[in-house]
C-alpha cells in the first residue's frame, strides 16, 4: 500500500482539538489514503515548524490559534476569502507553493442552512464581534445575500471599521448595542466571552420566536449566550457543527472529494461529550 499523505493541525496549544478524529473520519468514508496529527509548535517557531513539515513531505495543514495571521502572511497564494478575513486556516501545499485558505466562514454558513435549515437569503442577521471570528464570517454571510448584516461590538469604531471595509459586497451595517433596534432572524455571537462563560450585552428584545441563535463556541453544555437566548424563546445551536463544516471545506481544498458531513456528525458529536 502506498504511503498515506500527512496532513495536521498546527497551533499552541492544540492536543484538545478533535480535528484528527474528524478528518479520520472524512478519510475513512471516502477512501482517502492519509494521515492527520496533532502538530505543537513554540509559540516563536511556526516558521520553523512549518519548514520541517513542508521538508517531510507534508501535503496540508490546518491552523489554529494563535498562528493564522502568520499562515496568512506564509501563503504564497491566497484564495479570495482568505484575503478579506486577514487570516488563514487552511493551507495546501502543492508544486513548491502554499496556498492559504480561510473555511471558517463557509463552514458557518452551511451549517447554518444545510444542517440547520435556516436560509440566510432575504434575513436580518446580526453578527456580535469585530475580532477574527466576526471578521471571517462576513463575506461568506454577505454571500448567502441577507437583507442586511448588522455588526455589534464592545468598540463600535472597531465595527464601523469593519462594515466600511466590506460595505461593497452586500448590505452591512455597524451599531453600538444599546442601539440595535427590533427582532433580528439569526443573532451570531464571534465573540470571545463564552469561553469566560460570560455573556455578550446583547439585548433580549433582539431575539424572536423564529430567531436561530447561534455560538461560534461549542462545549458539553449550551454556553451562557445560548441559555439567555433560549430563555427569549429563540432557537439554539452552537458550533460543533461549523467545526465538523470548516473540516469538510478544508478536506475538499486537499483532496477534492467532499465527505458527507450528515453521516459523520452523529458520531463525531457522540465522541466529542
Amino acid at each position: 500500500m502506498a504511503t498515506p499523505d500527512r496532513y495536521g493541525l498546527i497551533g499552541h496549544p492544540v492536543a484538545h482539538s478533535k480535528s484528527p478524529a474528524i478528518h479520520g473520519a472524512f478519510a475513512a468514508q471516502t477512501g482517502q489514503n492519509l494521515t492527520y496529527e496533532h502538530i505543537l509548535a513554540p509559540l516563536d517557531g511556526f516558521v520553523a515548524t512549518m519548514q520541517i513539515f513542508i521538508e517531510q513531505g507534508g501535503k496540508g495543514l490546518n491552523v489554529t490559534l494563535p498562528f493564522k495571521l502568520e499562515a496568512h502572511a506564509l501563503a504564497d497564494t491566497l484564495t479570495a476569502r482568505a484575503r478579506m478575513a486577514g487570516a488563514v486556516n487552511t493551507l495546501k501545499m502543492a508544486d513548491g507553493q502554499i496556498l492559504g485558505d480561510n473555511t471558517d466562514g463557509v463552514g458557518l454558513v452551511t451549517d447554518i442552512e444545510s444542517n440547520a435549515g435556516v436560509t440566510l437569503s432575504g434575513k436580518r442577521v446580526l453578527l456580535l464581534g469585530a475580532g477574527g471570528a466576526a471578521r471571517g464570517a462576513i463575506l461568506p454571510i454577505l454571500n448567502a445575500r441577507p437583507t442586511s448584516l448588522t455588526l455589534v461590538n464592545r468598540s463600535p469604531d472597531k465595527a464601523n471599521a469593519l462594515a466600511s471595509e466590506f460595505s461593497a459586497f452586500g448590505p452591512i451595517d455597524a451599531s453600538a448595542f444599546t442601539a440595535l433596534q427590533g427582532v433580528f432572524d439569526v443573532v451570531i455571537n464571534a465573540t470571545s466571552a463564552s469561553l469566560g462563560n460570560e455573556l455578550p450585552p446583547v439585548p433580549a428584545h433582539v431575539f424572536g420566536t423564529t430567531t436561530l441563535a447561534y455560538d461560534m463556541m461549542y462545549g458539553n453544555e449550551p454556553t451562557v449566550f445560548l441559555q439567555f437566548a433560549k430563555q427569549q424563546g429563540a432557537k439554539t445551536r452552537d458550533g460543533f457543527g461549523m467545526l465538523i463544516e470548516q473540516a469538510a471545506e478544508s478536506f475538499f481544498v486537499w483532496r477534492g472529494v467532499r465527505p458527507d458531513t450528515q453521516k459523520a456528525f452523529p458520531e463525531l458529536r457522540a465522541s466529542a461529550t
